[in-house]
């Protein structure tokens, strides 16, 4: 048995370093201000406990580009480095000054940044040479200069500097120019840096003269180094809230309120959501909480720290508490992540059951932004509908608003079907289902108006929460099917009438994936002739694929829609009346003879009954099939001759369009063959 230490070649870590520590070489620039912020905040604290007795001046970091000479610069004026500093620091990679800084000041609040060590060799990402000019804040302490092309060899010499800090000088390789670029770094900065509580200075401020932008000699200061998350509640006013959140987002409109977060037990969270006013379009209002640690911008992906409903929101979630990967691009899940998701939730729902008791007629103003979010949070987070159900609201196609509870209470006396089941009646376009509102509300019924990207999907998770509960659009059946009732009124039509009508009412086949099935229904003389309706379940299905892949099958079928055909009205009637005297003579011998041949078979089945496959002789069978065949070729002559009938009835085609124009299905060159007919029958 032998033992030893595994040995680790910086030759063969330096090239992991700089290509894949990071997942995006842009990083290198927040790295290096994060590390210059590190050596300013750790001077203010040694200054606030003694331990520095100078002066610390105006404390700063300062980012130069030189496009001639190829480099960028980051200054600060903190607490700078000895020799044996960058000794212990810069030469033993992943040794962290900020960790070792934090222990021995650990009871003090100022935030260091720094935590693994690595941040300064992302500038070998871009850099075919890196400079550390330094000098100490100790007295007598004696300026360096280290530099390094990216291979384990370095330098460190003395060197001039009269004041105390840091300067890194990145000398930027070909491949990586555009960070020389004035405007890549003012994208950077912003991006990265626009909340560091150290002032970031880049250049000087310009103002228009002459025609053209001129610098002045006032710094351009590009971050807010105390930003609205970071005081407390009590010292802002609305207006504050409403600056800080055009600052976050210049081109959004007012958002309808805010959760500020303030906790320092059992973690430190701060932040501002905001929820903003959406348009239904869940994807695209997704990743625009910002997630900071220390001040320092870390990701808009917060998948891990706030529930995916909660994305929706908007504004600032800063935490040193949340868990970080080694390049401080990703979350590492933990105990503490879960902790703040929680809380986080808990605070969300808390503050919209504050604004709906405190100030409901406000609250049902801002309805119809807050849907979507409680919609999706109801849908996903059992714990989250406990704490929102009481205020999910349903709103009617008059406006008016209810809870769950009110809405069950209002509808359940006239709205209760033959199966103890309250039918929750609703439209999804107000304009295009006009029609069968006003019949609903005719009949006593209320609608609710259900127009939203997961209605679909929320009305099957309340039907499946709820057994006595039963929603049905107000267009997927005639009014006296939409709540079955007792003693239905049926059609006195025959079966052989039914079919032969069929053939006349099918509505043309106009578009590729739409479908027809034509009923009858005895709805009485003051109904409409005719009326298309949409089955329910079909219609949701299809709904609903449009937002789940895996519900792809619904999504590919034809969209169905029902003619029902109302026999008792006097134009259907008609029609009928006018159809057997211009049919009659052709169409009586193929009823006798289909009539016949029916006979036949049912007398040749009858004789077969009880026997077995085998049992049946083979000329029984070849028998049975012509009268199949038969039967067949009749009945295709038969609705041939309907089908051209139909065609060529100008009031078949104008009852058939109504219908479709009452639906909003009659569209294009059919909407103007409608029109030209319309003229010709008056």
């Amino acid at each position: 048995m032998s033992q030893g230490k595994i040995g680790v070649s910086t030759g063969d870590l330096f090239p992991i370093i700089k290509k894949f520590l990071y997942s995006d070489h842009e990083i290198f620039l927040r790295e290096i201000i994060s590390n210059a912020v590190d050596a300013t905040r750790k001077l203010q604290v040694l200054a606030a406990n003694g331990e520095f007795k100078g002066d610390t001046g105006e404390l700063k970091v300062r980012v130069k580009a030189d496009k001639v000479a190829g480099t960028l610069t980051v200054s600060d004026n903190g607490i700078g480095m000895t020799r044996e500093e960058v000794e212990r620091y810069i030469n033993q990679i992943a040794f962290s000054g900020a960790e070792e800084f934090l222990e021995k000041y650990k009871d003090n609040n100022a935030a260091i940044i720094g935590h693994f060590g690595l941040g300064f060799y992302s500038a070998f990402m871009v850099s075919d040479r890196v400079e550390i000019l330094t000098r100490s804040y100790r007295e007598g302490s004696v300026p360096v200069r280290w530099s390094c092309d990216g291979t384990p060899e370095y330098t460190l010499d003395d060197a001039e500097k009269e004041e105390r800090g840091t300067d890194i000088v990145m000398h930027v390789n070909d491949e990586e120019k555009e960070f020389l670029e004035e405007a890549k770094i003012n994208e950077l900065l912003n991006k990265y840096c626009k909340f560091l509580p150290v002032e970031i200075v880049f250049g000087k401020k310009k103002e228009w003269k002459d025609g053209d932008y001129r610098e002045t000699t006032e710094d351009n200061v590009i971050n807010d180094i105390h930003p609205a998350w970071t005081r407390k509640p009590a010292e802002l006013k609305e207006e504050d809230y409403a600056a800080f959140y055009r600052a976050l987002y210049p081109l959004a409109r007012d958002p309808l309120f805010h959760v500020h977060l303030n906790v320092d037990y059992p973690f430190h969270l701060t932040g501002i959501l905001y929820f903003p006013r959406i348009d239904n379009r869940v994807e695209l209002q997704k990743n625009k909480i910002q997630l900071y640690c220390n001040q320092v911008y870390v990701t808009d992906s917060v998948e891990g720290i706030v529930p995916e409903y909660l994305t929706l929101l908007h504004g600032v979630i800063d935490s040193p508490d949340i868990p970080l990967n080694v390049s401080r691009s990703y979350l590492q899940s933990d105990r503490n992540v879960k902790k703040i998701s929680n809380h986080v939730t808990k605070k969300v729902a808390d503050s919209l059951s504050e604004i709906f008791s405190g100030d409901r007629a406000a609250y049902e103003k801002k309805w119809d932004d807050l849907k979507l979010f409680l919609q999706y949070g109801m849908l996903t987070d059992e714990k989250f509908e406990e704490r929102a159900g009481g205020i999910f609201l349903f709103k009617n196609t008059d406006g008016n608003y209810f809870t769950m509870e009110e809405y069950g209470r209002l509808v359940k006396p006239n709205q209760e079907d033959k199966d103890k089941k309250v039918v929750y009646l609703y439209a999804t376009d107000k304009r295009e289902q006009h029609v069968y509102i006003e019949k609903a509300k005719a009949r006593g019924y209320d609608v609710l108006l259900l127009d939203g990207q997961l209605d679909a999907h929320f009305i099957n998770h309340v039907e499946r929460k709820n057994d006595d509960v039963r929603f049905t659009r107000v267009d997927a059946d005639v009014i006296d099917k939409l709540i079955q009732k007792e003693g239905v009124k049926k059609t006195s039509w025959s079966d052989t009438e039914q079919e032969e009508a069929r053939v006349l009412f099918s509505p043309p086949s106009r578009e590729e994936g739409v479908a027809y099935t034509v009923t009858f229904e005895a709805m009485g003389e003051e109904h409409e002739p005719m009326t298309v309706t949409r089955p329910e379940f079909a219609r949701r299905m299809k709904e609903m694929a449009t937002m789940n892949p895996g519900m792809s099958f619904y999504g590919a079928m034809d969209d169905h829609y029902t003619l029902v055909v109302n026999t008792d009205h006097r134009l259907v009637r008609a029609i009928l009346a006018d159809e057997k005297e211009a049919l009659g003579e052709q169409l009586a011998p193929l009823h006798v003879e289909i009539q016949e041949l029916e006979r036949q078979k049912s007398d040749l089945e009858a004789s077969n009954k009880g026997k077995k496959e085998g049992e049946i002789p083979l000329a029984d069978k070849e028998r049975e099939e012509e009268y199949d065949k038969s039967i067949a070729g009749l009945k295709q002559r038969r609705e041939a001759l309907l089908a051209a009938y139909g065609k060529e009835n100008k009031v078949v085609g104008q009852l058939i369009d109504l219908a479709l124009l009452a639906s909003g299905l009659l569209k294009g060159e059919a909407l103007s063959r409608f029109v030209k007919r319309s003229v010709e029958l008056m």
